[in-house]
């Protein structure tokens, strides 16, 4: 099948995970993507540990089908080897701080001039608006920021970050959308653009329905552990050998939970009636079903209930999940090669489509530096340029022979 995003070239500047997990998606769905680096030190992702084989796992989770180039930003020389680069790009993806692309003669208005149909896709913390847009800021501080970590954790506990980089990875998601979006409205109007995306909008866009509520209600949300201000029973529930998850959002639901776990009469509770009657009495409710899910083991209940149709699931760690056969059947693992990892397998992205298909996963996350000499030759250095470039710093990377 045809790859959707084949002949789009990407320039991408970024560092640490948002910006690289944006051209991630893009590499994945069929774009060219060339990541510049620093000289010698590379991409801060690449020491972000644990370490594999001296590899940053994240770096090797979110720079696969990616061509690496090492090229020192700072110097005029290296700038000019970018701007070559845009010649030919119809993307450039950067996360600086406020100002210093245009520091660099890569601001929008400098390489837009160059390529006028160029997209350009600015990553930041905060935006490109309001007091705060010349802040850094990361994951857990846009969390916090956000309201994310005033509403997660338990009720009787601190407040918590989720334990997955979610604002990164959802920024990244949005910004990958705003490029395909511009990539369209360019191929219909042949009009280029700027587009930004910011892990403050994605947090807010995110506590969407904590917003709605709060106007509604307001009312503060508490934090629920595993639980949801919006439905019950919704949560974590113990069992004799453990906890799963069940999730109730309607009343018949709420029968067929009754029914299954030989408690009927409570779907006739007063007390329980109607969803907001089951979130007023929460407390009493979750009391009464963990009493009965205790008599049993984890697995015998998530059998019953998933026979009864009941919404629910193990809490499984990172080893289990790895066994899951649906993890399997889903083809979310695969095999990417890289020269210094024997059998490394990535996460794909979580795209399936019918009428074309995402980029084969044909190689691992690049080494520093590894493609800079085959990128910009093809941009139209030549070797004496590149030979005279390397002597001084300028490039770094494996020279051809």
């Amino acid at each position: 099948m045809p790859v959707p995003l084949a002949g789009i070239r990407v320039v991408d500047v970024t560092t640490n995970i948002a910006g690289p997990t944006l051209t991630w998606i893009l590499a994945q769905l069929g774009a060219e993507v060339i990541k510049v680096e620093r000289p010698h030190e590379g991409d801060e992702g690449r020491a972000m540990g644990p370490l594999w084989n001296g590899h940053g796992v994240y770096f090797l989770a979110i720079n696969t089908n990616k061509r690496s180039i090492a090229v020192n930003l700072k110097d005029p020389r290296g700038q000019e080897c970018i701007r070559r680069l845009v010649a030919k790009a119809d993307v450039f993806v950067e996360n600086f701080r406020r100002g210093k692309a245009e520091s660099l003669g890569l601001g929008y208005d400098d390489l837009q001039r160059i390529r006028p149909g160029l997209i350009y896709c600015s990553v930041s913390a905060f935006g490109e608006k309001g007091p705060d847009a010349s802040k850094p800021g990361y994951d857990s501080i846009l969390q916090a920021r956000t309201g994310i970590m005033s509403v997660t954790g338990t009720p009787d506990g601190p407040p918590v970050r989720a334990g997955v980089s979610l604002l990164d990875g959802g920024t990244a998601m949005w910004g990958a959308l705003a490029v395909v979006t511009a990539l369209y409205h360019r191929a219909v109007t042949g009009q280029g653009q700027r587009v930004g995306v910011s892990l403050f909008e994605t947090g807010v866009a995110w506590m969407n329905y904590h917003l709605m509520a709060y106007q509604a209600t307001g009312r503060v949300p508490p934090r629920q552990g595993g639980g949801h201000n919006a439905f019950a029973p919704y949560g974590s529930f113990p069992c004799r050998d453990g906890a799963i998850v069940i999730g109730i959002s309607n009343d018949r639901l709420f029968r067929r939970l009754c029914e299954a776990l030989g408690l009927g009469p409570l779907a006739d509770d007063p007390r329980f009636q109607d969803n907001p009657s089951r979130v007023h009495n929460r407390a009493e409710l979750d009391a009464l079903l963990s009493e009965r899910l205790q008599q049993d083991d984890a697995a015998v209940w998530i059998e019953r209930l998933t026979a009864a149709g009941v919404p629910c699931g193990p809490i499984q760690t990172v080893d289990q999940l790895l066994h899951d056969p649906q993890l399997e059947a889903a083809g979310m693992l695969v095999p990417a090669h890289h020269p210094q990892i024997p059998g490394l397998k990535v996460p794909r992205v979580p795209i399936n489509l019918g009428a074309c298909a995402p980029e084969p996963i044909a190689r691992g996350a690049p080494l520093l530096g590894q493609d800079t000499w085959a990128v910009l030759a093809d941009a139209g250095c030549s070797a004496a340029e590149l030979e005279a470039l390397w002597r001084d710093g300028v490039l770094a990377g494996p020279v051809p022979t």
